[in-house]
């Protein structure tokens, strides 16, 4: 049954049989051939193997929780904050594994027009360039895939040029084709980290994240409604940028990479806890490298690790997390200490970013 298209009308009567929320229909991938169809996904099985990534994520649903019992809205969608669409258009990836290239670069788009509060930038960023160019040295390819969290490694250094700089085309992914000024193009993340089921929510707040979950073969024809599971068998791991949530319908709102013949214009919606969605490699960038005042802004969370002078605050505003000026241990344990004193007396503060590094700061 993995190998195997499955008919529409399989599908249907499948999900008319499980009292399932969705509907299935003709799309631009139900057609393909099943080998097509696997190369519109792109993340290798796990050594422990795709059914395990699928019971973890049911094992850990009860983590989700209502956002209401954590101070969240109920449902929250980064198309529709206050009628602003922070996410950037559908894209199709075609018939490559590139999907971890489209899901982070998705991912990064949104969070930089978020991270501005700014929806007019439309920025648009090089998935030829991350897959072709930086994914090489790594043995990436069209049939082997990527992992998310390189992909984002390779955004935090050297980075991710734009589109312009480095068209997607199928026909030409021979890395002599990206333009010659690359270097003084590319969009930098500060740093990325991984996100717990729990956690995904509340990281929403600031923007977009990346997440894997294992695709069936009836998920092809999906058109409309929540999707779970109900027929067929593994088609392979799939990268996506999680958008938002609904509470009301228990799911995540998800952008995916295979144009908007697809899903619900591109987009889908998948129950909590369904095919590992939630706890296989979901990753949050940390914020765009910028170099501005950061003013009037609250301490509202403090992150490190047993890493020498790796620290990172969260302010408020949409500004989310920056790192904490590194270069020196004085400078870093003044710094520190004065963004907890901040947080725990709820005073702002003027802060100073420096390619996404706080390096001055002023508590108010």
């Amino acid at each position: 049954m993995a190998d195997e298209r499955m008919s529409v009308s399989q599908v249907q009567a499948a999900i008319t049989a499980a009292a399932a929320n969705w509907q299935a229909g003709y799309t631009s991938v139900s057609e393909l051939s099943p080998e097509e169809q696997k190369l519109r996904l792109g993340v290798p099985m796990p050594p422990e193997g795709f059914q395990a990534v699928v019971q973890i994520g049911q094992a850990q649903k009860l983590m989700i929780g209502a956002a209401e019992a954590i101070g969240l809205p109920a449902a929250y969608d980064l198309r529709n904050v206050g009628g602003k669409n922070f996410i950037t258009p559908i894209k199709d990836q075609g018939n490559c594994g590139s999907c971890v290239a489209f899901g982070v670069c998705a991912t990064i788009e949104g969070k930089f027009q978020f991270q501005r509060q700014n929806v007019t930038l439309q920025p648009d960023l090089s998935e030829a360039h991350l897959f072709f160019v930086l994914g090489k040295p790594q043995g990436v390819t069209c049939q082997t895939g990527w992992m998310p969290d390189r992909a984002l490694a390779c955004a935090a250094n050297p980075g991710i040029a734009d589109e312009s700089c480095f068209r997607y085309d199928l026909t030409k992914t021979d890395p002599s084709n990206l333009c010659s000024n690359w270097q003084s193009r590319v969009t930098i993340v500060t740093g990325y980290q991984g996100v717990t089921a729990a956690n995904i929510k509340q990281a929403l707040m600031s923007g977009p994240v990346t997440a894997c979950f294992v695709v069936y073969n009836d998920f092809f024809s999906y058109t409309g409604g929540v999707y779970k599971h109900v027929t067929g068998g593994e088609a392979g791991g799939h990268c996506i940028s999680i958008v938002g949530y609904d509470d009301a319908a228990g799911c995540w709102i998800c952008k995916n990479s295979w144009g908007t013949g697809w899903g619900e214009h591109g987009f889908f919606r998948i129950a909590y806890g369904e095919c590992g969605i939630d706890t296989w490699a979901v990753y949050m960038p940390l914020a765009i490298a910028e170099t501005m005042w950061l003013n009037n802004r609250h301490v509202v969370g403090l992150w490190a690790n047993d890493q020498e002078r790796n620290a990172y605050a969260y302010l408020d505003g949409a500004i989310g997390w920056r790192r904490v000026a590194y270069d020196n241990d004085n400078i870093f344990a003044d710094m520190l200490t004065q963004l907890a004193a901040a947080k725990n007396a709820h005073r702002p503060v003027n802060a100073y970013e420096s390619k996404g590094v706080l390096t001055q700061l002023y508590v108010l």
